[in-house]
């Protein structure tokens, strides 16, 4: 009877014969799956009382998953759609494992039975005029990372690219020549060329200038305090700290979850009520399909139609008789039939 193949040997094989090798997954998704297993590597470790190295698969059966997607949600204070996201990755990895070695099957077949749980659909966030310019007026051009926090905030809201996009760009993929604009890899590993504006140029070459590797087109085009590549984490980090700062002058931030894709809508949403066509912001933003820039018109009319409901209308007061539906004794009449 064969022995089982050993978790390191799956996971190697997940990342780089499957996912890189033969699915050709893009480099962003592979970072998301990497960042989701690492997850939950760490919880069943503990879990375990052992190394993550010395971990078995059975050690990642359907009740640590389980209990993983519970400290999701309440340590770690993960969204909904969150926990999904890493559980996908999950089910991903776990279908792999039932393909390559069926002796883990029952295992799989397990966790892949959990469910993904069902969002409401909330109110898309974004940020009027004078939040957004609160929001970039904060990062200090004097401070080495204030030049940095500057080019990432005014690059995100140009062009509404999304975190994922923004760290995986190269020196190489910013044109700083009129036109100017950057090329961007987004899902599916499509490609598109977004404009920039003069001030995103000026703030992106400032950054870049400072840095003794700013010449080189293959370095990072945004680093971290190690002078690696930043992270999607790393965004996060750098907006909630600016977003924090920027409260102070403008209270209405603090009472908005705000994340890099609030940057995005955002941009959406400016570019509508500048007058610029759906099909534009579509290809401005990377959308697959028009539907999904349709929603910032449907946000944006019922924006307008609650302010329309907030103003009383000039209607004159009634004169002569009145007419009969008005008249509360017939309404009542009416009612008790």
């Amino acid at each position: 009877m064969s022995t089982k193949t050993t978790l390191p040997t799956l996971l190697r094989g997940f990342f780089e014969t499957y996912l890189a090798g033969q699915r050709d997954v893009s480099p962003n998704t592979i970072f998301a799956y990497r960042d989701s297993i690492k997850l939950l590597l760490r919880f069943a470790a503990h879990r375990a009382g052992r190394q993550v190295i010395r971990l078995r698969v059975d050690d990642l059966g359907s009740e640590t998953v389980l209990a993983f997607l519970a400290y999701l949600e309440t340590e770690r204070k993960n969204c909904v759609a969150t926990r999904n996201c890493r559980l996908v990755a999950v089910h991903r990895f776990f279908a792999y494992v039932a393909d390559v070695d069926p002796q883990h099957a029952e295992l799989c077949h397990r966790v892949l039975d959990i469910p993904i749980k069902k969002t409401v659909s909330s109110t898309m966030t974004y940020l009027d005029r004078e939040e957004m310019k609160a929001l970039l007026a904060v990062p200090r051009p004097s401070d080495r990372y204030g030049m940095r926090d500057s080019a990432l905030l005014t690059l995100l809201y140009n062009t509404g690219t999304r975190a994922s996009e923004a760290v995986g760009l190269n020196i190489r993929d910013v044109r700083f020549e009129t036109p100017a604009l950057v090329h961007i890899l987004g899902k599916g590993r499509k490609e598109r060329a977004c404009p920039i504006w003069p001030e995103t140029v000026q703030a992106l070459q400032a950054y870049l200038k400072q840095r003794n590797d700013g010449d080189r087109l293959d370095a990072p085009v945004f680093l971290n305090a190690h002078g690696r590549r930043l992270g999607r984490f790393g965004i996060l980090a750098v907006l909630k700290r600016h977003v924090a700062t920027a409260a102070r002058q403008r209270p209405s931030l603090a009472t908005k979850r705000i994340s890099p894709h609030t940057l995005r809508h955002t941009a959406a949403m400016h570019l509508l009520q500048s007058g610029v066509e759906t099909n534009v912001i579509k290809s401005w933003l990377g959308h697959v399909s028009v539907t999904t820039t349709n929603e910032y018109i449907e946000i944006d009319m019922a924006m307008k139609r609650e302010a329309i409901e907030r103003i009383t209308p000039p209607v004159p007061e009634p004169t002569g008789d009145i007419p009969w539906r008005s008249r509360q004794d017939i309404i009542e009449w009416l009612e008790d039939l």
